[in-house]
C-alpha cells in the first residue's frame, strides 16, 4: 500500500495474484472512488476467498477474474488504464515470482495511466532472484525503489511510469494523513524510502 503516499484517490487498482484478498478488500473497502480488478488463476484460490476470507461477491466496483496475469497485461484492452497496479504472484512453493521477464514489467507499465504505479513483492529463497528482478524492472520503468526487507526475505518495490519528485516534507504530512484515516504504518514507509535514497545517491 506505499503507493498511497504517491496517490491518494486512484481510479482502477489491479491485483495481480488473489492470495488471501486482504489487499483486494482493503481496496474495495476504504477507496469507494476506486474500481478494483483482481486477476487470479487458480479458481480454487478464488473460492477460498469467497468461502473463508470474506471476499465480497462481484459488482460494478469489484472485478475479481479467472485468468492468467499475462495474459491480463498483455491485452490492449487494459493498456494505459490502471492507477496502481499490485503483483503478488507466487507459486504453492513460493521460490519466487512466477512471472518476472523483462516482456510482463513491459506489460506491467504498459497498462499503468501516466503516472501510474506498480508495487510488487520480490519475495524467494533464492537471493539472485531480488537482484534479477530489480534490474529488469529498471530497464523498463522511469523510477524503481525498493525497501529493505520488513520480514521473511520479503522486498516491497515500487516502480514508477514517471518519477516522482520527492520531497520528505510533503511525504511525512501525507503519511500522517495515511496513518489518521487508513491506520496504516505510512511513517515507516517513508523513513524507509529516505534509508534508501541515502543508500543510493
Amino acid at each position: 500500500m506505499m503507493w498511497l503516499l504517491f496517490k491518494d484517490e486512484p481510479q482502477h487498482i489491479v491485483q495481480l495474484g488473489l492470495g488471501s484478498a486482504a489487499l483486494t478488500k482493503f481496496c474495495y473497502r476504504r477507496m469507494p472512488q476506486a474500481r478494483v480488478t483482481a486477476i487470479e488463476l487458480n479458481p480454487n484460490v478464488i473460492a477460498m476467498c469467497l468461502a473463508q476470507f470474506a471476499l465480497p461477491s462481484n459488482d460494478e466496483r469489484l472485478d475479481v477474474r479467472e485468468m492468467n496475469a499475462m495474459d491480463f497485461v498483455l491485452d490492449p484492452a487494459n493498456r494505459n488504464s490502471v492507477d496502481v497496479l499490485q503483483v503478488d504472484l507466487y507459486d504453492e512453493a513460493a521460490r519466487g515470482p512466477v512471472l518476472d521477464s523483462q516482456e510482463f514489467y513491459q506489460a506491467c507499465a504498459d497498462v499503468l495511466r501516466d503516472g501510474g504505479i506498480m508495487t510488487t513483492n520480490v519475495f524467494g529463497d533464492d537471493f539472485s532472484n531480488y537482484d534479477k528482478n530489480l534490474q529488469t524492472m529498471e530497464l523498463v520503468f522511469d523510477a524503481v525503489v525498493w525497501l529493505p526487507e520488513v520480514h521473511d526475505a520479503n522486498i516491497v518495490v515500487i516502480a514508477f511510469k514517471n518519477a516522482p519528485s520527492l520531497d520528505f516534507s510533503v511525504l511525512y504530512e501525507r503519511a500522517a494523513e495515511i496513518k489518521k484515516t487508513l491506520n496504516l504504518p505510512a511513517k515507516k514507509w517513508v523513513n524507509g524510502l529516505k534509508e534508501w535514497m541515502q543508500d543510493h545517491q
